[in-house]
This record gives structure tokens, C-alpha cells and sequence, in this order.
């Protein structure tokens, strides 16, 4: 059963208007069924929008956040639990550990560094946890391209695509997180 999620999305707060209603659906659906968010502590962006989101609906959420980003003044205040780590290693390793599943929405340079590492991360055997991609707006479409291409020219297992599931929708994502046989 999945208990609580590690969400990786964009800090932009310039994002396309679509994925802040995404990001805020889905925070009020966790809060909803009981699931907690994990992510990386900012305020801004799709991140503050999916906690924001959680929490207004009386959920929990847990923020991982290194210092020099605090010192920032980007981090969430307003957590359930705010924990300050020294080092961006530190705050990936909790985000990957306190989650039960990884669920990545659009997102910039990190995000992407972050789906990379646990999809790595599985392909190794190091966790066997549900990734899924929201897939808003066909975002992702380029990066599973450049998957299969990497795939027919046998730089990766034939079962890569089994490593992470794609949703379209927030419903979909809901669906499957419920599932007690995620992906």
C-alpha cells in the first residue's frame, strides 16, 4: 500500500497555468485518500503548488530542503515536517527513501536529474518502487523517444519501458497509485 509519494516537478513559477491545476489536483487527492507528499521544500513553483495543495486539504507533507537553497528564503515554511539538509546529495537520498512511489511531473534541469537517478536507480535493482511520469501536455514524449532510440541502438535493456509507467492525467496517476500492484 502506498502510503506516501515523492513528487519531483518544476520550481518554475512560470510553468504553463495547466500544470499548477494539475499539480493542485493531485495535492488535494492525496490529501484526500491519506497519502503523503515528499518532495524538495521549496514554496515556488509546481512544488509550493502541490504542497500548498496537500495541505489545504488537511494532508501531510513532508519538505526536503539543502541550506543554501533556504538561505534562498524558497523554502516552505508551512510543512508538516521541513528538514534542512547540507548537501543536494543528502536531500536526494531522502526523497528517495520516504517515498513509497515516485510520481514526476514536468520539471526543468532537476527534475529530470532526479527521474534519471531512480529509473537508474531500479534498473540496477537498488529499489523496486512504482515511477510514474504525468505525461501533461505530451511533456515527456521527446525524453521516451530518446529512450527508445537509446534502447534499438542497445545502450539499454529491452525492459527499460517496464521500469516506469506513463499516466496522461492526474486520474490516471490517482488509479494507479491506488493499485495494489503499481508498476
Amino acid at each position: 500500500m502506498i502510503s506516501s509519494v515523492t513528487v519531483y516537478c518544476s520550481s518554475s513559477n512560470l510553468a504553463p497555468h495547466e500544470y499548477f491545476t494539475a499539480a493542485a489536483s493531485l495535492g488535494s487527492e492525496f490529501a484526500k485518500r491519506g497519502i503523503g507528499l515528499v518532495f524538495g521544500g521549496g514554496r515556488v513553483g509546481l512544488m509550493g503548488c502541490i504542497a500548498d495543495a496537500v495541505l489545504e486539504n488537511g494532508g501531510t507533507v513532508k519538505g526536503i530542503i539543502p541550506r543554501f537553497l533556504e538561505e534562498r528564503e524558497v523554502a516552505h515554511y508551512g510543512l508538516s515536517e521541513l528538514h534542512v539538509v547540507e548537501t543536494m546529495h543528502e536531500r536526494k537520498l531522502k526523497l528517495a527513501e520516504w517515498g513509497d512511489a515516485y510520481l514526476v511531473l514536468p520539471g526543468g534541469f532537476g527534475t529530470l536529474d532526479e527521474l534519471i537517478e531512480v529509473i537508474t536507480w531500479k534498473q540496477l535493482g537498488h529499489h523496486h518502487k512504482p515511477i510514474i511520469l504525468l505525461n501533461l501536455n505530451d511533456f515527456w514524449n521527446t525524453l521516451l523517444l530518446f529512450f527508445e532510440r537509446i534502447a534499438t541502438e542497445h545502450m539499454l535493456n529491452v525492459q527499460y519501458s517496464s521500469y516506469y509507467l506513463v499516466c496522461n492525467t492526474v486520474e490516471e496517476v490517482i488509479e494507479h497509485l491506488l493499485q495494489p500492484d503499481t508498476t
